[in-house]
């Protein structure tokens, strides 16, 4: 027993590296803290869909899970994006044992975690209202929504924190500490959603005051997590500050991927502006699928984020091929998964829906959206896997600018084209398929130009110095 908790205190203050040895070994044991960790964090959100769905009703499913959440997906996915340039640039300099500039980074990045969630806070509360309005959210449901967004925003500078401290942390290969973090968050989000919804009767106002509480919490165990860390990424808050030259590199790196984040949100506005426009019911159903999309979305993130961290350090200490081995290993894992998932949901499509809901019409909906869309989740997976390996290695510009034109340009043109000549739910969700078949073909055409390795030889060697 003794020996055991000397592993895993060695394990938190020195991460294994993931730049020599089994590169399937190192991709999983990677891959499932992440897995369990995106787990985790979605069941926040699937915790209040079903005590919302079950307690209150569907107008308060539709406002906490529908416009409201691609509304906050929006706000939040735009720094979430920018804060990637710092978990790929802290990777490299962790790969390249770089330690001066790896602590500049460490320190920058939650520097930009501060300032950027006071601006999001203050983004989101003023935007709530009109967003609410412009996405023709029902009006049983606008209410419900409104309150729920604008308690929801309060929380932004402890939830940037918590995710750029974890990003830190997954820089450097320690994917186990988020993981605990999440795990005892979740468990204080269930325990303040039974007291606050089911016990005191607060709706949708108590969901969001109890998920801002365990942001909260998950920030200050992260900074904890770090300040006590005995290593070259150890945090101290006086040094907690924007280095210029640092943030550039962040910000060239990461302002492409929030562009992208931003604007294929924004897709999903208007597609969710096309499903409110069916009703009620169709948007509880659409809200409901959410919450099992995300299990889909959760893991080939995951893939997406071990790729990233693998390529970052991998490149910071020269080994390419190592990079292009690990591309078809992790296909060829998420792949497997994704068929796995998507036969399981088949068979319990029904009873999971009823999870959620109770009204037969929103089940009944929810269901044919699902079995709709979950076959073509294969379509999407090289987007993941290509995307995430490319910007790993410092190339964002192009990523983004194949996402823009592949997945939102092209889910436009199908709104605001295809749609009008046959308008049904359907037609609005076969934007989806469509997009991504496009968008992968054009990341393998990219992937296989290699212009994403172009002065791969000057870029490593400037890291290292």
């Amino acid at each position: 027993m003794k020996s055991q908790s000397f592993r895993l205190r060695n394990l938190k203050q020195h991460p294994q590296t993931i730049t020599e040895g089994s590169i399937t070994k190192s991709l999983l044991m990677f891959f499932f803290p992440i897995l369990f960790g995106t787990f985790f964090q979605q069941l926040y959100n699937t915790i209040d869909a079903i005590i919302v769905g079950r307690f209150v009703g569907k107008q308060a499913l539709a406002a906490v899970g529908g416009g409201s959440s691609v509304f906050v997906n929006l706000i939040v996915g735009f720094f979430m994006g920018l804060s990637s340039g710092a978990g790929v640039t802290i990777s490299q300099f962790y790969g390249s044992k770089n330690k001066t500039e790896l602590s500049r980074s460490v320190h920058t990045a939650l520097a930009m975690s501060i300032s950027g969630g006071l601006i999001m806070t203050i983004a989101g509360i003023s935007l709530a209202y009109p967003i609410l309005k412009v996405t023709k959210t029902p009006e049983d449901v606008f209410n419900g929504s409104l309150i729920y967004l604008r308690i929801y925003f309060c929380a932004m500078i402890p939830l940037f924190i918590y995710n750029m401290g974890s990003g830190i942390l997954r820089a450097v290969g320690d994917s186990l500490s988020p993981l605990l973090v999440l795990i005892a968050g979740c468990f204080t989000n269930i325990f303040l959603d039974l007291l606050f919804v089911v016990k005191l009767g607060m709706g949708v106002s108590g969901v969001a005051i109890a998920t801002g509480i365990c942001q909260i919490e998950s920030a200050l165990i992260v900074l904890l997590i770090l300040t006590r860390r005995n290593s070259d990424y150890k945090v101290s808050i006086k040094n907690i500050k924007h280095t210029p030259h640092i943030l550039s590199v962040i910000l060239k790196i990461g302002f492409p991927a929030g562009i992208q984040s931003s604007l294929y949100t924004i897709s999903n506005l208007i597609i969710q502006t096309n499903i409110n426009s069916f009703g009620t019911d169709t948007a509880a159903a659409w809200a409901a699928f959410g919450k099992i999309d995300a299990i889909f979305w959760m893991t080939v993130s995951a893939f997406g984020i071990a790729i990233t961290t693998f390529s970052g350090q991998n490149y910071g200490a020269g080994k390419m091929e190592r990079i292009k081995k690990a591309v078809w290993i992790t296909l060829a894992m998420a792949t497997g998964t994704t068929i796995a998932m998507c036969i399981l949901f088949r068979i319990f499509n029904t009873p999971i829906f009823k999870l959620f809901a109770t009204d037969p019409s929103v089940i009944k909906k929810g269901t044919s959206i699902l079995l709709f869309l979950m076959p073509f989740w294969l379509t999407y997976i090289s987007i993941e896997i290509l995307s995430g390996t490319i910007r790993g290695c410092g190339v964002s510009f192009e990523p983004m600018i194949i996402t823009v034109f592949g997945v939102c340009g092209l889910r436009l043109l199908w709104i605001f084209i295809a749609v009008p000549f046959h308008r049904s739910l359907f037609t609005v969700l076969a934007c989806y398929p469509i997009t991504w078949i496009a968008t992968s073909i054009a990341f393998w055409i990219f992937y296989f130009s290699g212009k994403w390795l172009k002065n791969k030889k000057e870029k490593a060697e400037q890291i290292k110095n």
